[in-house]
C-alpha cells in the first residue's frame, strides 16, 4: 500500500507544528521519521490517522486522494496506528480489546470466539505470540504493544504507524520489535517508524526522513553515521561523546537504610536497599522495567500502597510513614515517569499544573481561591 503526503501544513493558531511537508511511503517499506521531541513527528502522523485535520495539503492512498474526518475512516482506508500511550482497556482480555470498535455478534451477544480466532491468526502469521484470553493488565508492556499491532493488522492495515514504539521497551523487547517490523515488511506492510533514537533508526529503516521544527530538512540512508543523523536533527554538529568534569559531592543529603517494601498482597517488591545521595551528586538507578524502580520512587515520595520497612531520611529528618504532602514540604521533589497519568492534568492550563502541589500555600492561593495572577 502506498501513502503519499503533499505539502501538509498543520497550524495551531499562529504556531506551525508542520509546515509544507511532503513524503511518500512505498509498499513494503519502513520509513523512519526522525526528529527531536517536539519536532512535529507525532502531529504529522495524527493528521494522517484522522485525529487532526490539516490546515492545508493533501493525502493520497494508492494514488487516490483521501480525506479522513476521523480514525475510523483512516482505518477503513488501511491505515493503522500504534500510539506511544497505548489505547487499551487494562481489565479487558486481548480478544476484547482487539474487537473494540469492530465487534462481531451472534444475535445480541458478542462473538468473542471469532475475535479469539482472529487474534490467533494474526499472532501466528506475524510471530507475535499473544494469548487472546490474557488480561491486558497482566501483560508486560512489550506484549501490550503487540496487542496494539494485532488490533491494526486484524483491520487489514496496509500502512502501520508506530509512534515512539521503543520508548517504554527494554533492549531485548526493542530487538524483538525490530524483528517483528522486518517480518511485517517482508509480508508487504508499509511502516512509518516515529523515533528520536539513532541506533534503532539505523537498524530498522529502509529510508530516514528527518524533521526539525515542523519541516522536513533532509533524508538519509541507514548507513549514515549517528553523528550525521544527530546533526540533521538539531541543525548543528553534535558530539556523541560525554564530556563532564569529575564530581565533587558533599555530605549525604538523602539516606536510605534497609528499605524493603511489599505490595498489598504481601509480595516483596524491594529488599534491603541501602544507598546515599550526596549534595551536588546525580545518582543513577538502572534496571530493566519491572524490577522495582517505579515502586522505589513511590516509596520515597509516600505514594506506595503496601507495607514499607526501613529508613528514609532527608537532611536527617525521617520520611518513612509521612504523607506525600508532608514529604514534598520537606524539599523532596518528584517528576513521575508517566507524565500523562501521574504528572499532569491535561485539561488544566500550564499555570494550574505548575502549582498543583503548592496550591494550598501562599502566595498561590488566598483562602479557597486560586490566585492565578501570582
Amino acid at each position: 500500500m502506498k501513502l503519499e503526503l503533499r505539502n501538509i501544513t498543520k497550524k495551531f493558531g499562529n504556531f506551525a507544528a508542520n509546515e509544507d511537508i511532503s513524503l511518500t511511503v512505498d509498499p513494503g517499506e519502513i520509513i523512519a521519521l526522525l526528529g527531536e521531541n517536539g519536532a512535529g513527528k507525532s502531529t504529522l502522523m495524527n493528521v494522517v490517522y484522522g485525529l487532526l485535520q490539516p490546515t492545508s495539503g493533501e493525502i493520497y492512498v494508492n494514488d487516490e486522494r483521501a480525506q479522513f474526518d476521523g480514525p475510523g475512516e483512516a482505518i477503513a482506508a488501511g491505515i493503522g496506528m500504534v500510539h506511544q500511550h497505548f489505547m487499551l482497556i487494562p481489565p479487558f482480555t486481548v480478544a476484547e480489546n482487539v474487537m473494540l470498535g469492530n465487534e462481531h455478534t451472534k444475535g445480541i451477544f458478542l462473538d468473542l470466539e471469532t475475535a479469539r480466532t482472529e487474534v490467533r491468526r494474526v499472532s501466528e502469521a506475524y510471530n507475535l505470540h499473544v494469548d487472546p484470553d490474557a488480561l491486558v493488565e497482566d501483560l508486560p508492556v512489550g506484549v501490550q504493544q503487540r496487542v496494539e499491532i494485532i488490533k491494526a493488522l486484524v483491520r487489514d492495515a496496509g500502512v502501520l504507524i508506530l509512534d515512539e514504539p521503543t520508548a517504554v521497551l527494554t533492549p531485548q523487547e526493542t530487538d524483538e520489535l525490530l524483528a517483528i517490523m522486518r517480518d511485517l515488511r517482508a509480508k508487504g506492510t508499509s511502516i512509518v517508524f516515529i523515533t528520536h533514537k539513532l541506533r534503532e533508526v539505523r537498524a530498522a529503516a529502509d529510508r530516514i526522513v528527518v524533521i526539525r521544527r515542523g519541516r522536513v530538512v533532509g533524508e538519509a540512508t541507514p548507513d549514515a553515521t549517528q553523528s550525521e543523523l544527530a546533526g540533521m536533527m538539531v541543525g548543528r554538529e553534535v558530539s556523541l561523546t560525554v564530556e563532564k568534569p569529575p564530581a565533587d559531592p558533599g555530605e549525604p543529603v538523602l539516606t536510605v537504610k534497609e528499605l524493603s517494601a511489599a505490595d498489598l498482597e504481601g509480595r516483596p517488591i524491594l529488599r534491603d536497599l541501602n544507598f546515599d545521595v550526596r549534595a551536588g551528586e546525580i545518582l543513577g538507578i538502572a534496571g530493566v522495567q519491572g524490577n522495582g524502580q517505579t515502586e522505589l520512587a513511590e516509596v520515597l515520595t509516600g505514594l506506595f500502597e503496601g507495607e514499607v520497612t526501613g529508613s528514609i531520611a532527608l537532611d536527617g529528618r525521617e520520611l518513612t510513614g509521612l504523607t506525600p504532602r508532608k514529604i514534598l514540604d520537606t524539599g523532596l521533589g518528584y517528576v513521575p515517569e508517566d507524565r500523562e497519568h501521574d504528572g499532569l492534568i491535561g485539561s488544566f492550563t500550564v499555570t494550574e499544573n505548575l502549582v498543583l502541589d503548592q496550591v494550598v500555600n501562599p502566595p498561590y492561593s488566598s483562602g479557597m481561591v486560586l490566585r492565578k495572577a501570582t
